[in-house]
């Protein structure tokens, strides 16, 4: 449980997430990161190299260049984890995503039959 809550603390600021987004579209380098998120290299670094630690995202080098990219398992832990704990009643499968289509065509029935009765 602990693991899980880490993983969640780290993607609970803004600037990581939207370095998560950029990598998720493919493999960049701090410069190009800094430029897409309009921040400096040291803020991008400070913040792979916490990314790097929860394991969120990997590097590799490339001569000169180090290329940072997704730890693809690690952001299935995460939605996995939220599956499990989502609310909403869908859990994510398809039966479960097929009862809760059922339950929300009944309840849309019964508006609508209350609104044919207001009216």
């Amino acid at each position: 449980m602990n693991e899980i809550a880490e993983l969640f603390k780290v993607l609970s600021v803004d600037t990581r997430i939207n370095i998560v987004e950029l990598l998720k579209k493919g493999p960049m380098t701090v410069n190009a990161l800094a430029e897409e998120l309009g921040v400096s290299q040291s803020a991008v670094s400070q913040q792979l190299r916490i990314l790097k630690s929860a394991d969120i995202v990997r590097n590799k080098r490339d001569g000169y260049w180090v290329h940072y990219s997704i730890n693809e398992e690690a952001l299935v832990k995460c939605r996995d984890k939220m599956e499990q704990i989502c609310t909403c009643g869908c859990e994510g499968s398809l039966p479960s995503l097929q009862r809760y289509r059922e339950a929300l065509k009944r309840e849309l029935e019964e508006v609508e039959k209350k609104i044919a009765e207001a009216e």
